[in-house]
């Protein structure tokens, strides 16, 4: 199957005499400059224009017409633009003015700059913009990617000369060529009554804006992705996909999908087999993304979901990703508790959450009295014997708020998923995440900690949110699968084809020692206790870089500016 062209969107600042414009992109307007590339729902990219003052939504998005025309005039755009659900960037052009970009609050879509001879281009892709600042991956980057994978190198993007955009912020590009950025979130306080409207609102709207019109397929698993298919079959038949080991075709997540009658919902099966298994070949190539998917080392599987739901015409997949993220977070809140002397609280929630965990409640005590809410309920992983280059501390956002704690981890993960959405793409399949929405993560961070947290419930503030729709056996289900066997499995399935990548081009580069390496991927083969993150990272990196290396890469050219008084 060949390879589709990736979904992405840019622009220029304006005042520009020429304007970079990727090769095949459709031109939404001109100085300054927007295009789109790919295959887009048209609800997906809407603009409105009154005169010479414009503005569009790019991605999913609740606003309707009335509601980008409002925020055409209004004078603060964060004000109206912050309350629309979905995944998207907003983009207006004011008449003498500048360009403004308001990138979404999770980093869902991530936003990129680079600055060139004849300007400012910015993009939702980091490897589509990459060959404007040289097409050269930013090492340092990767290698503090392979050191935490969660926590690379802040404010870089894997791409030398390519500076990512903060979630949360506005972009400005002025008619003189100047770039600024400022914050337009920060969160919110809700009761929790609120907070539960909030959510509703704006995971149920998350949906409907993605499926309502379109063949759409989601996961049917646990109790996130659950909710999610729940609420797309309020909008059209929906087809929930449930993976499950190939010859066993009863108990876990297959009882539970099949125990969920709701009108309009088809159910498909996706066995899994040794071909399936984590490091396996597959004639699906890996395509090129702004970065190391996640999924990578589970490509096999999931180019073969992918294949199935394609063929079956499905044209938009939504996920469950993100719901361990938002509503199973650790007990950062222990800082706060702490700061504020409540220490019986602290102590008896710390004891809780270990309990729950057979865990030793220590760590957690002594990094809540320390303040260090970042750290807490989180390991900090020893320095990977195989990396071979010094670098910095793993990044970790300072003090007591867990909410800062919260947000950064979530947006990391966010816009590390954008890279999944790219190779679905590349298979014809509009993979969405709607847990990774800009306003579902304002809903919740404005939620107090008790609705948030607790170590006697499950994922509290979803299972209450969605009470009357969730089945009372799926909001009480609390057990989730585990999958460490099948990575030791791959791995002695496909020890030659890993081991083989220990001496690629992350050797050549200097970053890593293949020695080593040889030795942890042997180990774990065996069996052996893994700290399976960084080994995961150095598998993906491996392969992302084989990716970028074969894929011809975006081809840019200089579109003449529009004559003055134009659009």
């Amino acid at each position: 199957m060949a390879e589709r062209t990736a979904r992405w969107y840019g622009g220029c600042a304006p005042g520009s005499r020429t304007a970079a414009t990727p090769v095949g992109a459709r031109l939404l307007w001109r100085d300054p400059a927007l295009w789109v590339c790919g295959d887009w729902e048209p609800a997906h990219i809407r603009t409105v224009e009154l005169g010479n003052a414009r503005i569009a939504a790019l991605g999913p998005c609740s606003a309707s017409e009335r509601d980008l025309a409002r925020a055409l005039s209004c004078p603060d755009l964060a004000t109206v633009a912050s309350s629309w659900a979905g995944s998207h960037t907003v983009v207006r052009t004011r008449v003498r003015g500048g360009v403004e970009v308001l990138a979404d609050t999770a980093a869902s879509s991530p936003l990129y700059t680079v600055s060139t001879p004849g300007g400012v281009v910015w993009g939702s892709s980091s490897y589509g913009l990459s060959p404007l600042a040289g097409g050269n991956v930013d090492v340092e980057w990767l290698a503090t990617y392979l050191r935490e994978k969660y926590a690379p190198a802040p404010g870089r993007s894997a791409w030398a000369g390519v500076s990512p955009v903060p979630a949360g912020h506005l972009l400005t590009l002025g008619a003189e060529g100047g770039m600024s950025l400022s914050p337009w979130w920060s969160p919110a306080r809700r009761t929790p009554d609120r907070a539960s409207v909030a959510l509703r609102r704006a995971l149920g709207e998350g949906v409907r804006v993605r499926v309502e019109g379109v063949l759409a397929t989601t996961d049917l698993a646990g109790m996130d992705s659950t909710t999610v298919t729940l609420l797309a079959a309020r909008y059209g038949p929906i087809t929930g996909v449930t993976l499950h080991p190939i010859g066993v075709t009863d108990g876990g997540d297959v009882e539970y999908a099949r125990a969920l009658a709701v009108p309009g919902l088809a159910r498909m099966l996706f066995p899994l087999g040794v071909r399936h298994l984590p490091f396996s070949a597959t004639d699906a190539v890996l395509p090129a993304t702004d970065e190391p998917a996640p999924s990578t080392p589970v490509w096999s599987m999931f180019s073969g979901q992918l294949r199935v739901m394609a063929a079956a015409g499905s044209v938009c997949h939504l996920t469950g990703d993100g719901g361990d993220n938002l509503f199973l977070s650790a007990p950062t809140h222990l800082a706060r508790l702490a700061c504020r002397g409540h220490w019986l609280r602290m102590l008896g929630d710390a004891m809780d959450w270990a309990r729950l965990r057979r865990q030793s409640p220590l760590p957690l005590i002594t990094a809540a009295l320390r303040g260090n809410a970042a750290h807490i309920g989180r390991s900090v992983r020893p320095r990977p014997a195989w990396l071979n280059v010094p670098v910095p501390e793993v990044h970790t956002p300072a003090g007591t708020d867990p909410d800062t704690a919260f947000v950064t981890s979530l947006r990391t993960v966010a816009r590390s998923a954008f890279a999944e959405i790219q190779l679905a793409d590349a298979l014809g399949v509009a993979l969405h995440n709607p847990y990774f929405d800009g306003a579902v993560l304002d809903a919740v961070v404005s939620a107090p900690v008790e609705q948030r947290y607790s170590a006697r419930r499950y994922k509290p503030m979803l299972a209450g949110t969605f009470a009357d729709l969730l089945p009372e056996a799926h909001r009480k289900r609390a057990a989730k699968g585990l999958f460490v066997g099948d990575f030791h499995q791959g791995l002695r399935v496909n020890l030659r084809r890993v081991i083989g990548l220990a001496d690629g081009r992350l050797a050549a580069l200097g970053i890593v020692n293949p020695v080593p390496l040889r030795a942890a991927i042997h180990a774990a083969a065996l069996g052996a206790q893994t700290v399976w993150p960084p080994l995961l990272a150095a598998v993906s990196a491996e392969a992302w870089l084989e990716a970028v290396e074969r894929a011809p890469g975006t081809v840019w050219t200089q579109t003449p500016a529009a004559p003055a008084g134009a659009p």
